[in-house]
């Protein structure tokens, strides 16, 4: 009769540990919004991480759910990690991103922090990484493949560049090694193969970057030059209103130019005059 109760004021502690952290890391979030410099906002960050990492460290790191939490993560569909992101304004315009990523390792798991080298990247189409050594973005989706039996996860992210830039990213992360690894050579437009695609455009628009499950690609806005004297300047860059696509083919992600969105596949089609877009 007994039992029940005992088993209740067991969990009691861990319930409110839990409420605990949920709401120092709900507090830590919108104060790095209503932040008034770069120290308080740096403060709040560093109670989101402080907050973050008590509950990816515990027992429940794998099942709690962060429901009303305004937080991005994704999860792996087959339980091997959790991706935790969020950026920080700077007083100048520009932003650092933050991240935890979890890593089931057999039976035990393991915690990274992310740590944005954004600044010393110099080629982001090249460069393999490591958490210690990111580039930088809130991932918002994830797509995993495999290659050669090995399992890779296909990240689609939001990045806020520069107060006149923003940037897609299309990233991978991999598991296996010592530590886990961002960047694999799986992108392919037909001349060379990326590690990551990165797509940069003025910031007083916005680019879709998705997964289209009915499709079995990654549909995106093809950018172009809004005008042509301005033609590789990212702050000029914009959607001009044809869409292009990534299909996964064997063990790449194979690009197309100009799909046709109006029907269900992925082929080219024969544009339309550009005066009657």
């Amino acid at each position: 009769m007994f039992r029940p109760i005992i088993f209740f004021l067991g969990l009691w502690p861990l319930l409110l540990a839990a409420q605990t952290a949920e709401y120092n890391l709900t507090s830590g979030l919108k104060a790095i919004g209503n932040a008034a410099n770069d120290a308080e906002r740096d403060s709040a960050s560093a109670l989101v991480k402080r907050s973050l990492s008590a509950v990816l460290s515990s027992d429940s790191a794998f099942t709690a759910s962060f429901k009303g939490v305004p937080i991005t993560h994704v999860d792996a569909a087959d339980g091997a990690l959790r991706l935790f992101t969020w950026n920080v304004r700077n007083d100048d315009g520009s932003f650092r991103y933050e991240g935890l990523l979890l890593v089931k390792d057999h039976r035990k798991q393991k915690l990274y922090e992310l740590r944005d080298m954004t600044g010393h990247i110099t080629n982001p189409a090249t460069a393999q990484l490591t958490p210690e050594n990111w580039y930088g973005a809130i991932y918002y989706e994830m797509v995993p493949v495999k290659r050669g039996g090995r399992n890779y996860y296909t990240l689609l992210g939001w990045k806020g560049a520069s107060p006149v830039v923003t940037q897609k990213v299309m990233e991978v992360l991999s598991l296996g090694g010592p530590v886990p690894k961002f960047g694999a050579p799986l992108f392919n437009d037909g001349r060379k193969r990326s590690v990551r695609q990165v797509f940069s455009f003025t910031a007083q628009t916005s680019m879709q970057l998705k997964w289209d499950p009915a499709r079995k690609a990654i549909v995106l806005d093809h950018l172009s030059p809004t005008n042509p004297e301005f033609a590789e300047q990212p702050a000029f860059m914009a959607p001009d209103l044809s869409f292009d696509s990534y299909t996964w083919e064997k063990d790449h992600w194979q690009y197309n130019r100009d799909i046709d969105l109006r029907g269900g596949g992925n082929k080219p089609y024969n544009k339309p005059p550009k005066e009657a877009r």
